[in-house]
């Protein structure tokens, strides 16, 4: 009897599934490294951002937007997993999960049943598996949108401020006096090109800001796409 016990734990043992719990610790380690990073730069981001505020601001919302569907596509797997935990002990004792929303096709199919040796077809566990899958891959689209929309954006900075340093650099050719006195039209050329560089200004800001959010949420969709990996695994 001990035996058997034993053995019956060993299969509830390795049948649980995992924890996403690591793959959120990775994120948020992540996210404070970043903001350490923020903080030595703090001066150049600042002065960076108040190149371009209003493209850069969007930028900063839609990162901000991205960071919180990625967390939350990890949260999610939370009551998934304890509802499947608790699903495969037969323990009347054993307080309920709360109704898992992914899983909720196969919650509808066992209608509740606590038993441990429930046999579902493979043809069933199919539809079930599939169903899942694309509720995990619409989750994941978002996430991929949000990343392609940083690019997108910085990239947006970059040909308007292109726009901004081709259009001034003309203004400055077209005011320049040919045959006038050298210093003047030194200081002509000096105080034209203020335009050209600021236009430069809103380029690299967007770019950088762009870029740098990609990067963030290109990780933290990454260590959710693990994440959803595992528990579909």
């Amino acid at each position: 009897m001990p035996s058997g016990t034993s053995r019956s734990t060993m299969d509830i043992e390795y049948t649980k599934l995992s924890s996403p719990s690591v793959f959120l610790v990775r994120m948020l380690v992540f996210l404070v490294l970043c903001t350490l990073v923020g903080v030595v730069l703090y001066k150049q981001i600042i002065q960076a951002f108040f190149a371009n505020p209003g493209l850069n601001a969007l930028i900063g919302a839609v990162l901000f937007i991205g960071i919180v569907l990625a967390f939350r596509q990890v949260i999610r797997l939370y009551p998934e997993v304890s509802w499947v935990n608790n699903f495969r002990i037969a323990d009347p004792g054993l307080a309920p999960a709360r109704h898992p929303r992914l899983l909720a096709p196969m919650a509808a199919i066992l209608g509740g049943e606590r038993s441990g040796r429930m046999t579902i077809t493979q043809t069933t566990m199919r539809h079930l598996l599939d169903s899942i899958a694309t509720r995990l891959d619409e989750a994941r689209d978002i996430s991929r949108y949000m990343t392609g929309l940083l690019v997108f954006l910085g990239l947006l900075g970059t040909f308007w401020g292109l726009i901004e340093t081709v259009g001034s650099v003309g203004k400055v050719i077209d005011g320049l006096k040919v045959g006038g006195d050298a210093g003047s039209l030194f200081d002509t050329l000096k105080e034209g090109l203020a335009a050209p560089l600021g236009g430069m200004g809103i380029s690299f800001s967007s770019s950088l800001f762009g870029l740098a959010g990609s990067l963030i949420l290109g990780f933290l969709d990454l260590q959710s796409s693990q994440a959803q990996n595992r528990f579909y695994t």
